[in-house]
């Protein structure tokens, strides 16, 4: 796997190959491609934004007045309401050529054969795709991992509260290294109706050892264990009914090997903090030293998660 070049790119550092390119990591960000992407979302002038107001009711009950009681009007009650918010986070990336490198185009390292192009024509262009998915899949980890931080001066970096760090405060069970079992997911679904859960735009994201667990859980119960024909075999369950929302299947590389998680994305989106006069994402030229283009990528982005009661999740699951 290649390794990243601090500092400079030179044409010494940053060969270019004939072939086919490939990326060694995860580029998909399903959560991130969900709610908006890195061009959809919300924006914000305030590091810190909103994601609920909650409010609640009293203990349903059967009331108990009599005629005479009724006569003098009961003591006055409000419902309080309470704010919970989150922050954006910083997205900074730098990209440093030197003027050799953007001239040797068509310089091509290690075996070539007469006809063959290189797998990109422009260093500076490859470089920036290269960051923006870099910063996609930050923010798909931080969206799904991240943990919470407001700073308390320019020294101290905010972080942006995660989907993972938000059910454990409201809908999540560790179940101590057990496997992913039928049981444990109708125990989750009741516990997130139980807490109040809307039920819109349900998806649950799985890790691939986890992916093959819920496929086998639902196989197994519904009978699938035959294929359809006698030329494709095989199960890849992608949608689930249960006894209180329909809901999605996603495998997701960024969440835990030993975590299931349960999203209503209808109450997530990417919230962006604007610059005056640059916009939310951009690119822009750095100070120049001499023959090389240094050019900076930066946004501020958090996410809006609604409330916790919203979504739910399963930790501690056995993973291989």
């Amino acid at each position: 796997m290649a390794n990243q070049v601090m500092g400079l790119g030179t044409s010494w550092n940053l060969p270019n190959y004939a072939g086919e390119l490939f990326a060694a990591d995860a580029t998909q960000t399903p959560l991130l491609s969900m709610t908006g992407g890195l061009t959809g979302g919300r924006q914000t002038d305030n590091l810190e934004f909103p994601t609920a107001v909650l409010y609640d009711y009293p203990e349903a009950e059967q009331p108990e007045i009599s005629e005479q009681e009724s006569a003098t009007a009961p003591q006055a009650r409000q419902a309080v309401t309470a704010q919970e918010t989150n922050v954006v986070q910083i997205h900074q990336e730098v990209i440093d050529l030197s003027y050799v490198a953007l001239s040797n185009r068509h310089r091509m390292s290690g075996l070539n054969t007469a006809g063959q192009e290189p797998v990109y024509e422009d260093e500076r262009l490859f470089q920036m795709r290269h960051k923006l998915i870099k910063v996609a899949r930050d923010v798909e980890h931080s969206f799904i991992n991240g943990t919470y931080l407001k700073s308390a001066s320019a020294s101290e970096a905010n972080r942006t509260r995660g989907l993972l760090e938000l059910t454990q405060d409201h809908v999540s069970f560790n179940v101590g290294g057990e496997a992913l079992t039928g049981d444990m997911l109708r125990q989750l679904y009741r516990a997130m109706a139980d807490a109040g859960a809307y039920f819109n735009d349900m998806v649950m994201f799985l890790p691939a050892y986890q992916k093959q667990q819920l496929t086998e859980i639902y196989a197994q119960q519904m009978g699938m264990n035959l294929p359809l024909t006698r030329q494709i075999g095989g199960v890849n369950i992608t949608q689930v009914e249960t006894d209180f929302f329909h809901m999605g299947i996603v495998w997701n590389r960024f969440v835990p090997a030993d975590t299931v998680l349960i999203v209503d994305v209808a109450h997530v989106a990417p919230v962006f903090q604007v610059v005056p006069g640059k916009g939310v994402l951009f690119t822009e030229e750095l100070a120049k030293t001499g023959a090389a283009e240094r050019l900076q990528l930066f946004g501020q982005i958090g996410l809006a998660h609604g409330a916790g009661f919203l979504h739910g999740s399963i930790r501690g699951l056995r993973h291989g």
